[in-house]
């Protein structure tokens, strides 16, 4: 959904990056930065009830998210070490802003919908910590699963705003709402991925556009 965003962003940092090159920060730290960030915010900002700043916030570090790819093919330090630790590091931030969302329910129980809100929190959570696993553990079986309708900035983008919009009048049923939804769109991704790959195994364990 935002892959073009994603694009235009890329090409809007290519001076950033440069510059961070020039500074000697590498890919890594900004990675790393990054991810500390969001998680920072996430687990303090969110539980506390300033949904809004930290809906802004972790907006702008996710939109930040693809610098670090620019920095490393501007210099040439592209593999699979990065790919790694970005990935593994996504995890973790992913995790912190629905843990983030899940305990403002639960520190304010008196919102209205408080427990609904928990559960979808959680289910949101636990489905997306499947997703990427279902693509990582397909490439690990020589297939690909890059495929489904929620993919990570989608998750991200969905879940935050509504969030924020709730401390400025938004009601907080449109958050719960929001945040079902999302969680069985994580779940028809999941099985999108698993039924993709279970393709794939079957024509002889090759992608199916090589099939």
């Amino acid at each position: 959904m935002f892959g073009r965003l994603r694009a235009t962003m890329q090409r809007l940092f290519t001076p950033l990056a440069h510059l961070l090159l020039r500074r000697g920060v590498s890919p890594d730290t900004v990675t790393v930065a990054g991810t500390v960030v969001v998680t920072a915010v996430a687990l303090t900002l969110l539980p506390t009830g300033h949904l809004l700043l930290g809906g802004v916030l972790i907006g702008l570090f996710a939109l930040l998210d693809s610098l670090d790819g620019v920095m490393a093919r501007l210099s040439g330090r592209s593999g699979p070490w990065g790919a790694f630790l970005d990935s593994t590091l996504d995890r973790i931030s992913d995790g912190a802003v629905f843990v983030g969302i899940t305990l403002w329910f639960v520190l304010h129980p008196d919102v209205p919908y408080a427990t609904w809100g928990t559960v979808a929190a959680l289910a949101c959570l636990a489905l997306g910590s499947v997703v990427p696993y279902a693509r990582a553990r397909a490439e690990s079986v020589g297939a690909s699963a890059d495929v489904g309708i929620a993919a990570r900035t989608d998750r991200l983008v969905i879940a935050l705003a509504p969030t924020g919009f709730v401390q400025v009048g938004l009601p907080v049923l449109v958050l719960v709402v929001v945040l079902s939804l999302l969680a069985v769109a994580s779940l028809v991704t999941v099985v999108q991925r698993i039924m993709t790959v279970r393709r794939q195994i079957h024509l002889g364990g090759r992608p199916l556009e090589d099939a």
